[in-house]
């Protein structure tokens, strides 16, 4: 029996996700270490996929979902081969449970690529579903206090075998990083919605902590 934390998040109508890769799903961010990038940031993400996909709609909500559902399938704190693997591991998936499908996996890999780049673009650089998915990605950072201390916590223990000093360097630069763009968020969806809040939550931490890690 599926236990409910390991049950399977709702896919696109026209996508039915095999039992054998929502395991190796499983496995993937099973993986011990992981205080953030695990199942429930997964959901969260696929969460606000959902939402966009109520509001706006997305042109192919099949490969939306899997590169959301990829996209930290991979994740070793430090590497910058994360998105690269977790591409790789998503075509293999896709190579072997979903075959016939007619699935774009360039767009599924392109997505998840831009995952890396959080922070370093422009909305001109992405185009609108880009902007949406990244987003989807980057939502924690315009929750409510609470919930984005608890995001900060979580990225500190995954890191916690580089020296603090060094940690909290890096991750000042990282929120000041953000709050020096015009935008943080890429869509106007998710502006109107979040980048206030998001601005909030990253002055509050930067006047509140001395002081890498990106989202």
């Amino acid at each position: 029996m599926t236990t409910p934390e390991l049950t399977p998040p709702d896919a696109p109508a026209d996508l039915a996700l095999p039992e054998p890769l929502w395991r190796a799903v499983c496995a993937a961010y099973g993986e011990p270490g992981r205080a953030y990038h695990d199942l429930a940031h997964v959901r969260e993400v696929i969460g606000r996929v959902g939402e966009v996909g109520r509001d706006v709609g997305w042109r192919r909500p099949r490969e939306v979902f899997l590169a959301a559902l990829f996209h930290d399938a991979v994740y070793v704190p430090g590497r910058h081969d994360n998105e690269a693997r977790s591409a790789e591991l998503a075509r293999e998936a896709v190579a072997r449970w979903l075959p016939g499908e007619g699935l774009d996996e360039d767009l599924i890999e392109r997505l998840i690529l831009l995952t890396a780049r959080h922070g370093a673009l422009g909305p001109a650089d992405v185009d609108e579903e880009e902007a949406l998915f990244l987003d989807c990605d980057m939502a924690i950072l315009g929750s409510d206090p609470a919930a984005f201390d608890a995001y900060d916590r979580a990225i500190a223990a995954e890191y916690s075998a580089v020296p603090p000093e060094l940690y909290a360097a890096g991750r000042r630069h990282f929120f000041e990083r953000l709050l020096a763009l015009e935008h943080i968020f890429l869509s106007p969806y998710f502006r109107a919605r979040l980048e206030a809040r998001a601005r909030d939550n990253l002055r509050r931490k930067l006047e509140g902590a001395p002081g890498g890690a990106g989202a």
